[in-house]
């Protein structure tokens, strides 16, 4: 599929999606480039801000399958990727899927189950399949996790480990919606007569394997490349970071900002492709020195200011010979 028509489209799902959530456009574009580069997301808000919401209308414009899995305390590992149960009937065990096979999963709360269970996600967001019992069944495609958890309500949480974090793509938030937001939302609680905006489907599961495939063609020049790079290496020598950005991490960089070039409609990357998606591909990946972290230094903060030392490359448009 052509860069302009896949622009085109998934501009057409943003807008059908922002028909029912009330949300800020920049953080839709977020989650559409993390779906893109076949990525997964985690969203990080408090209660009642949409998250369910938000994962329920990307995968019913996309035409994708929803799947979600509520976390508890007491949830385990086979209760997220199934388990062989006996069949009377034929006197065999046959393997149940768990709520893991679905094109869309809402992993909802995910800090609330320990991290045995929490690790039950790794091997399916890493490699597409699940191992139970010695055997390996494999995800449909295509297959994103959306997990979500709340960063006020500690009690009760735990805490996830590096290695999970660093699995997601992107790590962004709904936040609260603006003035002219709220005021939709009392109008839409007033008007009670009237259903809520529901999203209406845009593409299919065929299209967003075509759409996931557009940014392997994206030109992607040496200065730019060397600026992704610039960036990653300059979290690890800041001194309020304890570990810096991850070799996987820098892939992912280079990879979204490969998806966020698509969503504009460019067949190359320029470098404020990077410095838009640094922030949600790089922040949620840096461990801070407890100094740092006793003081209230954020991630993304250091992140910005990562991006405000490091110099952007100049950039011409690649010609199209190229």
């Amino acid at each position: 599929m052509a860069v302009p028509d896949t622009a085109e489209t998934v501009q057409a799902v943003i807008d059908e999606i922002r028909s029912a959530v009330i949300a800020d456009p920049t953080v839709l574009e977020e989650i559409t480039a993390g779906i893109l580069a076949r990525g997964h997301i985690l969203l990080e808000d408090v209660p009642g801000t949409g998250k369910t919401l938000t994962a329920r209308s990307f995968a019913t414009a996309l035409g994708l399958e929803f799947s979600r899995i509520q976390f508890t305390p007491d949830l385990m590992p086979a209760d997220i990727t199934g388990s062989y149960i006996f069949q009377e009937g034929t006197e065999e065990f046959h393997f149940t899927p768990g709520p893991v096979f679905g094109n869309v999963v809402l992993a909802d709360e995910i800090n609330r189950a320990p991290p045995k269970t929490q690790s039950a996600l790794l091997e399916a967001m890493a490699e597409g399949q699940v191992t139970v019992d010695g055997e390996t069944h494999a995800l449909p495609e295509p297959f994103v996790v959306i997990a979500t958890q709340n960063p006020v309500e500690q009690e009760g949480t735990f805490e996830l480990p590096e290695a999970q974090r660093d699995r997601f793509m992107i790590k962004t938030s709904l936040g609260y919606p603006d003035a002219d937001g709220t005021r939709e939302l009392i109008d839409r609680r007033a008007d009670r007569d009237h259903p809520d905006p529901t999203v209406e489907r845009v593409a299919d599961r065929t299209d967003v394997l075509d759409f996931q495939g557009v940014p392997e063609t994206i030109t992607v020049e040496d200065p730019v490349r060397d600026y992704i790079a610039d960036l990653c290496r300059a979290t690890r020598t800041d001194g309020r970071v304890e570990v810096g950005v991850s070799p996987r991490g820098v892939q992912r960089l280079f990879e979204a900002a490969r998806a966020r070039a698509v969503i504009d409609g460019r067949e190359f990357v320029v470098p404020d492709d990077v410095r838009r998606i640094a922030p949600p591909v790089l922040a949620h990946r840096l461990v801070l020195t407890p100094e740092a972290s006793v003081e209230g230094a954020s991630r993304r903060s250091i992140v910005e200011s990562v991006l405000d030392r490091v110099s952007v490359p100049a950039m011409e448009e690649p010609s199209a010979e190229q």
